[in-house]
């Protein structure tokens, strides 16, 4: 008995699979079973490889109809949806968007219509994945812009010594002194001072982040 299936990937806190279900009600589409996977990104991830994407590919059988959000909840990588799409299609797996209803099949053999279908995959595969490139690159530039305004937040809290200091207790730690004697003697905290003799690597680093 074929079976319409949802599939929602939610990667952000903003997203809801019930908002997504919903949305396909409200389009008219019957959900027989919602298939979901949070937290995977559509770009690094391609579906075969993520735990809901997994049960897909055991779900559907010819008759079947996948239900989409659009292109992009199944992925942001071109070649991973166009692959994807073209293998549930020769299956017999009909797919739809709740977005703009499109519909893609296997059922049309005129090789024209193929083709525009296909380009019609091909052109939105692509669309998702520049979508996702041109926000990674809106982050990235606002992450920078914070970066440049507020670079304690970035840089992680400023150490309460300097590299002199830093030396110093290094020094003194390797000859076997007590935490106290060396905070007493170099005026660094004693807290900091056990820091330091726990992880110097983390230590040096954040001087070396500051520029201390």
């Amino acid at each position: 008995m074929s079976k319409t299936i949802l599939y929602v990937r939610v990667s952000t806190t903003e997203q809801t699979s019930d908002h997504q279900l919903e949305q396909a009600r409200k389009a008219g589409f019957e959900v027989d079973q919602v298939v979901t996977d949070h937290g995977t990104s559509g770009v690094t991830t391609r579906l075969a490889d993520r735990e809901g994407g997994k049960r897909l590919f055991d779900l559907l059988r010819g008759g079947d109809t996948l239900v989409v959000r659009w292109v992009d909840r199944l992925g942001r990588n071109y070649q991973d949806v166009t692959d994807t799409i073209r293998e549930f299609i020769n299956r017999g797996v009909t797919i739809k968007t709740v977005i703009n209803s499109m519909v893609f099949d296997g059922t049309t053999k005129d090789p024209t219509q193929k083709a525009i279908r296909d380009a019609l995959i091909g052109f939105m595969a692509a669309m998702a994945e520049a979508q996702a490139e041109a926000t990674k690159e809106a982050q990235r530039a606002g992450i920078e812009h914070h970066k440049a305004a507020s670079p304690e937040k970035f840089k992680g809290r400023k150490p309460t010594f300097d590299r002199a200091s830093f030396e110093t207790v290094k020094a003194m730690l390797n000859a076997g002194q007590g935490h106290s004697a060396i905070a007493k003697a170099t005026g660094v905290n004693r807290n900091a001072v056990i820091r330091i003799a726990q992880d110097p690597a983390k230590a040096e680093a954040a001087l070396v982040k500051w520029g201390l």
